[in-house]
């Protein structure tokens, strides 16, 4: 049994990791931000199977609250062994229309966010000598996307930062991957056309559309795996080959 955070679990991608991991009767140190009616509701449900649970609301892209937060966790389990940074924003926009505001603040929720949450969990495992954590990217990190450049630079941001620190973290038994979603049906998506709902799907091999589940169950292989590391998992059906 595993004590496992999980930044932005209240929706989509996160819910669905926390449902995996739930199954096997790992703690779970869920965190949310604003959607505050569906952590509780994802709450109280794994309370109620059983599944013990500790949540937490914290603006990432706020140092002290993330330090906060990682206090009141390690004092709920006392160390952490799995740390799933899912967090994330979108934004669809032409480039010479993005806002420094808009740049910064993709910045701060895409990879700030990791790199505050990350060193304030890392000096534990150290400690422990063990530990996993996952990134959740995209596969606009890797083949970048037109009108999504701050969003495409972020996630790649966030591959180059997993390659690097599991390489640095290796020596301490610290494994460090990522996973590069394609597309997914979460509510992040729900904005797009259906005419670009329809392309994305021709252009996918198997011409369908991925589900949350899709993900969860990597996640749940890297936490089970004692291998892998430095890698970026790209689950996209076919639409990068």
């Amino acid at each position: 049994m595993e004590n496992i955070l999980i930044t932005g679990s209240a929706k989509g991608i996160g819910r669905a990791i926390a449902y995996e991991v739930a199954k096997s009767n790992n703690t779970l140190l869920l965190h949310y931000n604003k959607s505050e009616k569906e952590a509780m509701e994802l709450t109280n449900e794994l309370k109620n199977k059983g599944v013990k649970v500790f949540t937490y609301k914290a603006d990432l892209t706020n140092q002290d609250e993330v330090k906060k937060m990682v206090e009141y966790f390690l004092e709920c389990v006392n160390h952490i062994d799995v740390l799933i940074n899912n967090a994330g924003i979108s934004q669809i926009k032409v480039f010479t229309d993005i806002t420094l505001g808009d740049w910064q603040k993709m910045m701060d929720t895409n990879i700030n966010s990791i790199f505050y949450v990350t060193q304030n969990v890392i000096s534990n495992m150290i400690h422990e000598k063990k530990g996993c954590i996952i990134n959740i990217s995209s596969i606009c990190g890797e083949i970048g996307s037109s009108c999504e450049v701050h969003y495409s630079a972020s996630k790649g941001a966030v591959n180059a930062f997993t390659k690097a620190l599991a390489k640095e973290l290796g020596p301490s038994n610290i494994r460090v991957n990522a996973i590069a979603p394609g597309f997914i049906e979460t509510d992040m998506n729900n904005d797009i056309t259906e005419q670009a709902r329809k392309i994305i799907i021709e252009e996918t091999a198997l011409l369908k559309l991925g589900q949350p589940k899709d993900i969860a169950k990597c996640v749940g292989w890297l936490i089970d795996d004692e291998f892998t590391t430095g890698q970026i998992i790209s689950i996209n059906g076919g639409l990068y080959i």
